[in-house]
């Protein structure tokens, strides 16, 4: 599972792993060279977080 985040919904997307998957999140902060096209996974904000499983 991974979720793209923006700093305002990190906390939600560590909740979602550790509810879902029943394992500590891994935290990853995007580069300026890996900025996406694509906005968190929960709203449209430019994403700085990859919360991964």
């Amino acid at each position: 599972m991974k979720y793209y985040t923006c700093k305002e919904h990190v906390e939600l997307a560590m909740e979602h792993i550790i509810d879902e998957c029943e394992a500590a999140p891994n935290m990853e902060i995007l580069s300026d060279e890996q900025k996406l096209s694509t906005g968190c996974s929960f709203c449209d904000e430019q994403p700085t977080y990859i919360i991964t499983d």
